[in-house]
């Protein structure tokens, strides 16, 4: 099927006199006729639930249509996009290990690496997503486990050269990991270009109408972990905390990462979504293929009209011929990229505060990628936590202002721009 009908059909096929609509399986246990029958499900031997914090039927079927959009062998739903960034990463990154990133990431995903993980006995060495072979090779160690990326920067819109990226995670032995929010599946799909693992938050375009928070965990299937059993002892040696299973042998590279993040990371952290999310976001995901174009229809409309006003000091979209990352964006994202605008207003700061007073149209929200458009100053919010140096690093600058068009009409999204650029 192609991506569209995916939208639409994928992770429920209804038989003979089942609901058309995916179910709601609104349960925290299932109901077993012995105790032998549940101690196949404890020992992995057999396919079913238990227990909705391991697995839920809802989420599973919405999690593989996410696979299924993706390109992938395997999925999961976790309760947020966070959650699902954490868990891709610490489900092969133990204490004593090293992340390679881009610098130019989501805030709450750099402090998750340089703050949280690092309290975890985790070390991160960040690289800018334009550095050269060389600068990317020497950010490597000897104890490097993952790379990590999104495919357009939240909200510094840098577009990353994923095959690039994936060649030197590959060259060291270790998989690289893609944050795909922005772009979706319907506008990028970085499997495709190499990277062996992907996460979404799901809070985003996927739901679309910011109505439920949720992360996905898209695994392709394509990386070796038996090859570099040395480098990834929690998947090629024995969980003993699991009868001793080792999850590469008995699952391969298909189902290796997800079974091992299903069976210890989510027995021990629990950041499982409810069944009604998933419903919802299933909702969202039905509609995905209309919606995005719609979005970077928009974006485009705006990005042009900024980029010609006098007031504005300089506009960021890889749709605009001249953006630094216009040519690569006709490689990984020639349908259009997000509906994601960064610019800055002349007169700093302080003219960037006012023009966000006087919006109408677009709310000033912790939020983007939905049906409404909402704008916001990351430095005084999102990425509050960083100081000067690192938000510059990371592509932030104090000007910086995050527009996310919706799906209203364009031209009353300029309209609003153009009254509240009229009262600085």
């Amino acid at each position: 099927m192609r991506i569209e009908t995916k939208c639409v059909q994928s992770g429920y096929t209804p038989k003979n006199g089942e609901p058309r609509q995916i179910p709601i399986i609104q349960s925290t246990t299932y109901k077993y006729d012995t105790s032998e029958d549940m101690g196949k499900l404890f020992d992995l031997e057999a396919s079913g639930y238990f227990y909705s914090r391991l697995q839920n039927p809802t989420n599973d079927m919405v999690a593989q249509k996410i696979c299924e959009l993706e390109g992938g062998s395997m999925a999961m739903l976790t309760s947020s996009g966070m959650a699902a960034n954490f868990y891709a990463a610490f489900n092969i990154v133990e204490c004593g290990g090293h992340i390679v990133s881009s610098a130019t990431i989501y805030g709450g995903t750099y402090n998750l690496f340089s703050v949280t993980m690092k309290k975890m006995g985790i070390d991160v060495t960040f690289v800018s997503p334009d550095c050269t072979d060389e600068e990317l090779n020497a950010a490597f160690r000897e104890n490097t486990k993952m790379v990590f990326g999104e495919t357009i920067a939240n909200p510094a819109l840098t577009v990353l050269d994923i095959e690039r990226f994936a060649k030197a995670a590959h060259a060291h032995g270790v998989p690289l990991i893609i944050d795909n929010t922005f772009a979706t599946p319907i506008n990028c799909r970085p499997i495709e270009w190499g990277a062996d693992i992907v996460t979404h938050s799901t809070s985003k375009y996927m739901d679309g109408h910011a109505a439920v928070l949720g992360g996905a965990i898209v695994d392709g299937g394509k990386f070796d972990w038996m090859k570099y059993k040395d480098k990834f002892p929690g998947l090629c040696t024995p969980d003993e905390s699991y009868h001793g299973i080792i999850y590469a042998e008995k699952y391969g590279k298909e189902g290796a990462f997800i079974n091992k993040a299903t069976a210890q990371l989510m027995r021990d952290f629990g950041s499982v979504p409810s069944p009604q999310n998933s419903f919802m976001l299933n909702l969202g995901l039905e509609s995905l293929h209309v919606r995005v174009p719609r979005h970077c229809e928009n974006a485009q409309k705006v990005a042009e009209f900024l980029s010609e006003d006098p007031r504005i000091a300089w506009v960021n979209y890889c749709g605009l011929p001249g953006d630094k990352y216009y040519e690569r964006a006709q490689k990984y994202l020639p349908n259009g990229s997000c509906g994601v605008v960064s610019f800055g207003v002349k007169g700093g700061r302080k003219a960037a505060e006012t023009f966000m007073k006087y919006l109408r149209v677009a709310a000033i929200e912790t939020h983007v990628a939905d049906a409404r458009t909402c704008c916001l100053h990351p430095a005084s919010t999102t990425h509050r936590q960083m100081n000067d140096e690192e938000l510059i690093a990371g592509g932030v600058s104090p000007d910086l202002i995050r527009l996310s068009c919706g799906l209203e009409n364009s031209q009353d999204l300029i309209d609003d721009i153009d009254q509240a650029l009229s009262k600085i």
